[in-house]
């Protein structure tokens, strides 16, 4: 045992010099002429220097006063402000050799053929938030291009974190840091950017919630969220989209509740409208995925955990399920309608993607598939069409594997490959609005950035017209397959399922 000794230890003085106290070196005759002066000159500037040490004196903040500013809502903005400055200019990567005229590559050995590949450019990973999560969800921003958000599920191992998290990555820095982070206590399944509000962000959750986000808010919390009623949602929303124009848009949301519910932005306390996913009065559809069909807000298609597709309504006296689509045998994991605009109309193409194994290429006209892609190992998650190429597609799966298909090409195997080194499941795939780079994630809460090769990404004048042909070969192709199914090559044409 040992007896303490108590002290007291001053605070330390500020000591302040002010420079009339300095006795300046000076030669012996302007000594004396100094000293022929007046002194009330000296008189005058001492009463100045202390009324400026003690104005000095007064700006010294106590510990209270500063606790006050750190804790104060304005510091924080303006502090979460300039961080994100600093680390943009800190991470600011500019190559000052480039060789703008092509030299260069024209000299590599790999210039051409790094044209016809796809590139990992980069990938978006924090410690703490995406750690042990899978990516559920991607969407590119309409206003600001360079930013993506991805939304993650719950992490087992972090019970006393937030369940679910929505990051806001920039492609446009070298920054390895979230632009924003967002979180709300169930998981988020589906994400997506306010087209026309560009600092909003919904997020559609696991408890059937949809919540709202606003990055010039200060809390990463949501600033609305719809109610848990039987109104609303009452099983995971995998879907969210925003339809519509400038002065007339509205939220849609699908859920495997078997409903779809339109909502306004500015409030959410209950749905401007709700309808049941029922095909001829049986029980409701469990929706998986949803997309609407190229510029139209009525009519869209949603693939289903039976496996089945239906095109579907809003309005109109036909509004609800209207068309079946039989053909997997699992549940869909993703649709999507064609869009890439042109001098030939495909808006009438969607693709799938199912547990199956299989993607499939349907047309509003049939009810059959037009064609099936068998080249596939594992579990097919997403497909997506190139937003500028008619013919061209990417599709992700279990293996960890990215695909890029151009039915112009090859309807076989696809045109390009390439894989992940974890090789973990892949879930998501999203292009950018320029069809330049794709957007993929995984299950262990990775986002890679891939670079699409000039002679893969850009359509030829002739695309469109080539794509007319090979539909109609596919056609031709399937037509003939059931021909010899049911033994008679006369068959009627109005009996074929293709038009």
């Amino acid at each position: 045992m040992s007896q303490t000794a108590q002290t007291n230890i001053p605070p330390k003085l500020p000591v302040l010099y002010s420079k009339e106290t300095q006795t300046p070196v000076v030669d012996k005759d302007e000594k004396e002429e100094e000293e022929v002066k007046p002194k009330p000159i000296q008189q005058e500037s001492q009463p100045e220097t202390e009324e400026k040490t003690e104005q000095h004196k007064e700006e010294e903040l106590s510990e209270e006063q500063k606790d006050q500013i750190l804790g104060s809502q304005e510091f924080s903005r303006f502090f979460d402000k300039a961080v994100r400055l600093v680390e943009r200019a800190l991470t600011e990567d500019l190559d000052i050799t480039i060789d703008y005229s092509g030299a260069e590559g024209d000299d590599l050995e790999g210039g051409s053929q790094a044209a016809r590949e796809l590139t990992l450019s980069r990938d978006f990973y924090d410690e703490r938030w995406s750690r042990h999560r899978t990516v559920t969800c991607l969407d590119w921003s309409n206003q600001y291009p360079e930013l993506l958000v991805a939304s993650y599920n719950n992490n087992e191992d972090a019970p006393h974190e937030p369940d679910g998290v929505a990051l806001i990555w920039n492609l446009k820095f070298a920054k390895t840091t979230p632009e924003y982070i967002f979180h709300c206590q169930s998981a988020v399944m589906s994400a997506t950017f306010a087209k026309f509000h560009p600092n909003l962000i919904i997020g559609g959750t696991y408890s059937g919630q949809i919540v709202l986000w606003d990055n010039r808010s200060s809390k990463r919390t949501p600033v609305q969220r719809t109610p848990l009623s039987a109104t609303a949602h009452t099983h995971p929303v995998y879907c969210v989209n925003v339809v519509g124009t400038q002065n007339a848009h509205n939220l849609i949301s699908v859920s495997t509740d078997g409903k779809m519910c339109s909502w306004s932005l500015d409030m959410l306390s209950q749905p401007q409208d709700s309808m049941e996913l029922q095909y001829k009065q049986s029980k409701s559809v469990a929706v998986t995925c949803m997309s609407f069909l190229a510029g139209d807000v009525n009519n869209f298609v949603v693939g289903s955990e039976e496996g089945t597709v239906y095109t579907a309504c809003r309005h109109g006296s036909k509004a609800g399920i209207s068309d079946v689509f039989e053909g997997h045998y699992g549940p869909v994991t993703g649709i999507d309608t064609h869009s890439a605009s042109g001098p030939i109309d495909f808006s009438h193409l969607f693709l799938t993607s199912s547990f199956d194994w299989t993607l499939k290429l349907w047309s509003h006209k049939s009810p059959r598939p037009y064609y099936s892609f068998e080249d596939n190992g594992d579990y097919i998650y997403d497909v997506k069409w190139s937003p500028i190429h008619p013919a061209l597609f990417a599709t992700v799966d279990g293996t960890g594997r990215l695909d890029l298909w151009n039915l112009n090409s090859d309807t076989e195997v696809p045109i390009a490959s390439t894989a992940t080194e974890s090789l973990t499941a892949l879930n998501n795939v999203q292009w950018t609005q320029s069809g330049q780079q794709i957007s993929v994630g995984d299950d262990d809460g990775r986002v890679y950035i891939y670079d699409v090769g000039e002679q893969l990404a850009t359509p030829r004048n002739d695309e469109w017209s080539r794509l007319q042909r090979t539909l109609q070969d596919i056609q031709a192709n399937a037509a003939g397959s059931v021909s010899e199914t049911v033994g008679s090559p006369r068959m009627s044409p109005s009996k074929i399922p293709f038009t």
